[in-house]
This record gives C-alpha cells, structure tokens and sequence, in this order.
C-alpha cells in the first residue's frame, strides 16, 4: 500500500488545512483571585499542565503538576494513570465503531485497548494478539487481536447473500488504516450480488483498489446462517491480490501485512493527534507526526505515539 494512496482515499489528499488558519482548540486557562479581589496572572506553565492533564486524563492538574515548571516532564507518568487507559480505550472504541455496542461484548476493541495499554505492549497485538476476547482477555493462540472474538465477527457479519463478510472486510481496513468509505445504496438497477458489484457503479469500491472489499472479504471466513445459529466457515476461493498487488490467501495474513506497513504506523500517529486535538494533524505538524512515527516505530506502543506529541513544545504554545 502506498501512503498517498491512503491519504486519497482516507479523505483526501493528506492533511490540508492551512497553517495560518489553523485555530487549535485549548484547555481554559484557570484564573485565580488576589486577597484584593483582582485576577491573578497564571504561567504557562500551569496553562500548559492542564492542558495536559485535561487532555491525557480528563480532569483538574494536581497541585504538584501545577507547580511544576516542566509539566510535560509528567506526561509519560500519566500515560500509565488508570485514567488514561480508560480515557484512551474509550476513544479507540469510539474511533473504530460507527456506535457504541449493544453489549460490552461487543465492544471487544475497548476491552482489548485497556489490555494493551495497561500491559505497554505493542498496539498490533490489538489486531494480531493471541487472544480470546469476550469481556475480559485470555490467552488464545489461534486468536486475532478482537477480530477473532465472536461477538465482534457477529456484529460485522452483514447481510450478504452468500455469506461474504464485507462489512468485517470495511471495518478491519478503517481500524488498522483509517480507510474511509462510503457506501452508495441509491443506484438504481444495480444487482447487489457478488456478480452485480462487479458492475461500474460498485467496482471502485468493491474489486479495484488496494482496498477491493469483496476480495477482501473473499479471504475471511463465511458467514452462514444469522442470529444465535451463525457460523462461520473457512474461505476456500483461495489467495486473493489486495494490498496493491499482494497475494493473501486469509485472515492472518492480511492483518500480520497491514501492521507492518507505514500505513499502520501513519494511522496510529493519526490516532495519537486526534485524542489529543480532537483533529487530525496539519501539514505545518509534518515534523511533529514524523517524531510521532519515528517513536511510534521504536516500542510500537500507543503510549509511546501519544508522548511524542504531548511532549512537543508546541502542544503547550
């Protein structure tokens, strides 16, 4: 996969707002009160703590963080605070469903986030971990990050008529590198099998392209039957090129490519930025994501993503 093919697809061309124009949203700066009843200036350094503290942990800097004069010193202390497991996890779960699950089942992506976070392991084994996932997390060594959990497989079945699973196909592409689609159900005339998404008005989407969904979808397990009897069984229509021209034959193997990619790695920052500014990055913050990368490429941990751009000086500016 290429990186600007990516950012094409993943709304537009990369990032494209205009520095000059750029209006970053900041944390209110705390005002005290002098015995005479006048405002009391406060530092950047506190301005900069809690921003900090709002944004890693949602609440109030401690006094000691406010007296700090180096508050971004503490940033990675709290990147193991409970609270921004919990904040962070909740964020992902947000990032990587269209809505909340019906069932903290379903929200397999927030149960494993808080495992991997809390461990500092690698944010791949989100996707690739050996792992059962249901409501807590165990070892499993034929396991798929969440991808493998049943509730997360039922939940993107789909309704395909054959049993393709092109709504997991959708959803295991945007989790790992933010591809962003959308779905055109207004064509009229058009035959929504496996033959008719052949057609032109769907081809684009569903067999051209690095992300061709349905030959994506061809090498996931098959979905059969609905509801508490569905099933799922092995795809048998052998490799498929995706991934710009590579040959996958299943699941594992799709996944176990796309986190080694740049792309994997350019979604993680981009995930990192838009916890922190609640926006993706600018093209002036090029040297910011490039840092973020790099730190990201060291450890693979999320923490170590998030540290790089809390710990840049103009996080706090």
């Amino acid at each position: 996969m290429r990186l600007d093919v990516l950012r094409a697809i993943a709304g537009g061309a990369g990032p494209v707002a205009a520095c000059a124009l750029v209006l970053v949203a900041s944390v209110a700066a705390p005002r005290r009160v002098r015995a005479d009843g006048e405002p009391e200036a406060v530092s950047a350094h506190e301005r900069c703590a809690t921003r900090l503290s709002v944004a890693l942990l949602g609440k109030s800097a401690t006094p000691a963080l406010l007296a700090s004069t180096e508050p971004q010193t503490g940033v990675d202390a709290m990147l193991t605070d409970p609270a921004f497991i919990e904040r962070f996890a909740s964020f992902t779960n947000a990032q990587f469903n269209p809505e909340p699950g019906e069932t903290a089942l379903t929200d397999s992506a927030y149960t494993l986030a808080k495992f991997v976070l809390a461990g500092q392991k690698p944010w791949k084994e989100m996707f690739v971990g050996a792992y059962a996932v249901t409501d807590a997390v165990a070892p499993d060594p034929n396991g798929l990050g969440y991808f493998s959990s049943r509730a997360w497989m039922m939940r993107y079945a789909g309704n395909e008529t054959e049993g393709y699973r092109i709504s997991s196909a959708y959803r295991i592409l945007q989790n790992t590198t933010g591809l962003q689609l959308t779905a055109t159900t207004s064509v009229e005339g058009v035959d929504r099998s496996a033959t008719g998404r052949q057609a032109a008005a769907c081809a684009g989407c569903h067999y051209q392209g690095w992300f061709a969904l349905d030959r994506v979808a061809k090498i996931l397990t098959r979905r059969q039957g609905d509801g508490a009897t569905m099933k799922f069984i092995a795809p048998s229509e052998g490799p498929q090129q995706i991934l710009d021209g590579t040959s996958i034959a299943n699941e594992r193997e799709l996944v176990t490519a796309i986190v080694g990619s740049e792309d994997f790695r350019f979604n993680a920052c981009r995930l990192a930025f838009k916890f922190l500014y609640g926006r993706e990055e600018t093209t002036c913050e090029a040297p910011i994501f490039d840092t973020c990368i790099d730190a990201f490429k060291a450890t693979g941990t999320m923490q170590a993503a998030v540290s790089a751009v809390a710990k840049d000086p103009t996080y706090c500016q």
